[in-house]
């Protein structure tokens, strides 16, 4: 029974070393409400396909905190939904993991992710991803009224604030309710210079627009709606004169000055977007292991038969002799 249990546990760590699973985040520091985005990556070199998303505990994730206790979970994060990973292929799902976990005190975190493979038995666990949350400090705030119908108007608040990621001070927007204890989204809006002065104003629709340095030169203009939803982002530069927040003679907020430099990262875009490769898989999620490598170089081969010709040397003059007296 004990060689039986020994050959039984090799051949589960040999299919574990055939499955691997990948957490990947998109930045380490994360400021408390805003969206913490998780990648899962299931890498199958198995040499059968994996079918997986069918049951709500496929993927489980747990986050703790640095002293080990366990984060309490504010519900379960929706993961169900049936997908198969063909062997030498890898499969990626996102989930937002933030309104899931009590995450409101600032400090380091550790999330680890455990996935069942239902028809082999096992679980295959992650290897653990370290993240802090951080506190913002509060540098403008309004409230608004959003239109109800046939109601009274409900209230709301925008509120900007600064942070340092990764030594770079960024700007952010949180939408909430009067009292700050219901937050509806917080946005990063971008790179913030520390010497910056920024414009943020209320338009007759409830949203917000919000102007400011993130360069020497280099202005971001960004519109949220009363969701914190980005309506626009826009980039502008600094020409005759510096951007600034105006109305117009429609009664509307725009830039005015600066110059409107097209940016991949507006919205909507103003850059022609880059044609995706082929991809023969009909999945976007999975990518193909196998790399097809270019064969050698065929070695050069010298004929024989005939070999490289051969400068013709040059004849010596003979010295006359040397007459003696």
């Amino acid at each position: 029974m004990l060689i039986a249990a020994c050959v039984s546990l090799v051949g589960l760590m040999d299919l574990r070393a055939q499955v691997s699973l990948e957490l990947l985040l998109e930045q380490q520091q994360f400021l408390r409400d805003e969206s913490m985005l998780v990648q899962v990556r299931i890498i199958n070199r198995s040499g059968q396909t994996l079918r997986l998303g069918q049951d709500p505990d496929w993927l489980t994730f747990i986050v703790e905190q640095r002293d080990g206790h366990p984060v309490l979970r504010l519900g379960e994060v929706p993961v169900q939904g049936p997908f198969e990973v063909e062997s030498a292929t890898v499969a990626d799902r996102k989930f937002d993991l933030m309104p899931y976990f009590d995450l409101s005190i600032p400090g380091r975190y550790r999330l680890s992710a455990f996935m069942k493979i239902k028809d082999w038995g096992v679980t295959v666990a992650s290897e653990p991803r370290e993240f802090d949350i951080v506190r913002g400090a509060k540098v403008w705030e309004e409230e608004f009224g959003v239109p109800a119908p046939g109601g009274l108007p409900e209230v709301r608040k925008y509120i900007l604030q600064r942070a340092m990621h990764i030594r770079q001070l960024r700007l952010y927007a949180r939408v909430t309710d009067p009292t700050e204890q219901r937050c509806f989204r917080v946005v990063s809006l971008g790179p913030l210079t520390s010497f910056s002065r920024f414009e943020a104003q209320i338009d007759k629709a409830s949203n917000l627009h919000v102007l400011f340095q993130t360069g020497a030169r280099a202005f971001a203009y960004t519109v949220l709606d009363p969701d914190g939803t980005v309506l626009m982002r826009q980039t502008y530069l600094y020409g005759a004169s510096r951007p600034r927040l105006q109305l117009d003679p429609q009664a509307k907020i725009v830039v005015a000055g600066g110059i409107r430099q097209p940016s991949p990262d507006d919205f909507p875009p103003s850059l022609p977007a880059v044609p995706p490769a082929e991809n023969p898989s009909t999945n976007a999620a999975l990518t193909n292991l196998v790399t097809p490598q270019p064969p050698p170089p065929a070695p050069q081969l010298m004929n024989p038969t005939n070999p490289p010709p051969t400068q013709p040397r040059k004849a010596k003059t003979a010295r006359p002799p040397r007459l003696q007296d």
